[in-house]
């Protein structure tokens, strides 16, 4: 007989320990195996695992094996360590077909992530990034001074700290090692080549700035390196600190002032208020360096050159500020109060000492006023220089018919008055004064149709004399002139005989003038009395009786003038020649 034992399920499995320890390093590809744990089971039944939690990073192989493997892509910066919790069962999940008992086990996993060298060294500080699924670490420089012709003692003070770098992977920490890489050609600077240290080996002689190229790479490998600018503003020597001008300072402005209003300096005062920071380091106390700045508070803020402007609208009242001077070449500071006094609105300083409103509303009334008188002072101007626009018309025109009498075929000369002084004095060739007479009627001879003309009295304006032979070109004696011209009857009004010696001239008219001429021209002659001799050149011994004694003045038309001037004596014509003695 035989009898078969049958097994069941009456024992629950078991893992050799309770803990279990796991490494793995980072950036270890997916699907990699960490470790493998399997529990037993003394009733030799199948047995189902799994993971929890199973979104850390791991995961199984399968459902019955406990192999441990990489699920994604382990950053040791991350994560260091992972906590694990494997459970193992004798039947599936679910329970035992047929309701039979179902036995169970777990055990603690720790899986280490450990770091590998796979980044270059890092200056501090740094800004940190993620590119894709690298890490690196942005560094902005360093910053720093020296002051001209002098060498400083010990290592230079940089912002934001001093040189100074790490191995980028934190679990490794490989020291370093620091050298300049460029812009120390001068051989000025000196860097310790573990500390990172910068110091001066001689004073910098010119004005920076300097910049420094800085490497520092791995001992162990030199493969991994990085590096960083030092940017270094060479000064001058400060002994003194930009002081304020005054202790204290004290400014106004109206409520209603909008956003950026200046803060005025006195009661009533359109001036805005500066303050100024002067620095005994310069002849003149002025530092172009210097830079204003408000402390504490965003009520007010201040220009580069020293204006304190409203940032916000404020309510009537007293505020108080701390201003602070500061030389933006070394960062040296000094400060002072500011005391602004908010004035209610529509008043541009306290106390009844600025203007209201109403204020300037009289005063443009008031300008106004000024402006209309102005206006009417400068009509009557213009009025008074309009009415004088006559005479002057007249005076214009006299001018034109006197110079007319110079005119020969070449035009008029205009602005010169002639004079028949020289007439009165023959034997006086030097004489070129001019004196104006009275009217005198001077008639022609006795050759038919000769008239002679005058002109209205206020016609005739004096203006500058000049004799007339000193404007008319020279004009030699008569006696080369064509025969033909002795036939027409001529009279002298000037000499009683015609002359030929050198330099004379004489005026002589034909017969024939047209008494329609429609412009005429005036010789007016001197004022002073003439003497017989005058009187006699005048009459050229023909009808003396005929002109008065009293100052004669000339007449003659224009149209003579234009066709029997000339300009030379000698220059044969059928025209009448004017002849003017050379006094």
């Amino acid at each position: 007989m035989i009898i078969f034992i049958e097994n069941i399920n009456d024992n629950p499995p078991v893992f050799a320990q309770s803990q279990y320890s796991l490494s793995v390093k980072e950036l270890t590809p997916v699907d990699t195996s960490v470790g493998k744990i399997s529990a037993t089971d003394r009733d030799d039944d199948r047995l189902f695992y799994t993971l929890d939690p199973d979104t850390a990073g791991f995961k199984l192989q399968g459902i019955n094996t406990p192999n441990i493997m990489v699920q994604s892509v382990l950053d040791y910066d991350t994560v260091k360590s992972v906590s694990l919790t494997l459970y193992v069962q004798d039947t599936p999940p679910g329970g035992a077909p047929g309701g039979g008992p179902s036995y169970s086990a777990s055990a603690t996993i720790l899986v280490t992530i450990q770091d590998i060298d796979n980044r270059p060294p890092w200056f501090q500080p740094c800004t940190s990034t993620v590119v894709g699924t690298a890490k690196i670490c942005v560094s902005h420089g360093y910053s720093g001074q020296v002051n001209l012709t002098v060498q400083e003692v010990g290592a230079l003070s940089l912002q934001p700290g001093p040189v100074y770098a790490i191995d980028g992977d934190s679990g490794i920490n490989e020291k370093m090692t620091y050298s300049f890489l460029s812009g120390n050609e001068a051989g000025i600077f000196e860097i310790n080549a573990n500390s990172g240290n910068i110091t001066m080996t001689k004073p910098v002689d010119l004005p920076g700035p300097l910049v420094l190229t800085v490497l520092a790479m791995q001992q162990v490998d030199s493969d991994k390196f990085a590096t960083a600018t030092v940017t270094l503003e060479v000064v001058k020597k400060s002994l003194n600190l930009p002081t304020f001008t005054l202790p204290e300072y004290k400014g106004f402005i109206s409520e209603d002032a909008g956003q950026g209003s200046m803060v005025l300096a006195g009661r009533g005062s359109t001036t805005p208020l500066r303050v100024l920071a002067a620095d005994k380091d310069f002849a003149d106390g002025v530092n172009p360096d210097v830079r204003y700045e408000v402390l504490r508070t965003t009520d007010f803020s201040a220009t580069p050159q020293g204006f304190i402007l409203l940032a916000k609208d404020l309510s009537p009242g007293t505020v108080t500020i701390q201003l602070r001077a500061v030389d933006s070449s070394n960062e040296e500071s000094s400060t002072a109060p500011l005391v602004v006094e908010v004035t209610p609105e529509g008043v541009l300083g306290p106390g009844g000492d600025g203007y209201s409103v109403v204020d300037m509303v009289a005063l443009g009334v008031s300008l106004a006023v000024l402006l209309v008188i102005c206006m009417v002072v400068i009509g009557l101007l213009v009025l008074h220089l309009q009415k004088g626009k006559a005479a002057w018309r007249k005076l214009s025109e006299a001018s034109i018919f006197r110079s007319s009498l110079g005119a020969g075929s070449g035009g008029a000369k205009e602005g010169v008055q002639y004079t028949n002084e020289g007439f009165q004095k023959d034997d006086d060739a030097s004489s070129t004064g001019s004196h104006v007479p009275d009217e005198v009627d001077v008639r022609r001879g006795s050759g038919p149709g000769a008239k002679a003309v005058e002109l209205p009295q206020e016609e005739v304006v004096p203006r500058a004399s000049a004799p007339l032979h000193a404007l008319l070109p020279d004009s030699s004696s008569l006696d080369g002139s064509d025969p033909a011209d002795s036939e027409r009857e001529v009279k002298p009004i000037l000499t009683k005989e015609r002359r030929v010696e050198e330099g004379y001239k004489s005026v002589w008219f034909k017969e024939d003038i047209d008494p329609n001429a429609k412009e005429e021209v005036v010789i007016i002659p001197n004022n002073a009395d003439r003497d017989g001799d005058d009187e006699e050149s005048l009459g050229g011994g023909e009808e003396e009786d005929d002109l008065p004694r009293s100052t004669p003045k000339v007449f003659f038309t224009n149209a003579d003038v234009d066709s029997g001037l000339e300009g030379q004596s000698n220059q044969e014509s059928d025209d009448d020649e004017i002849q003017i003695s050379d006094l």
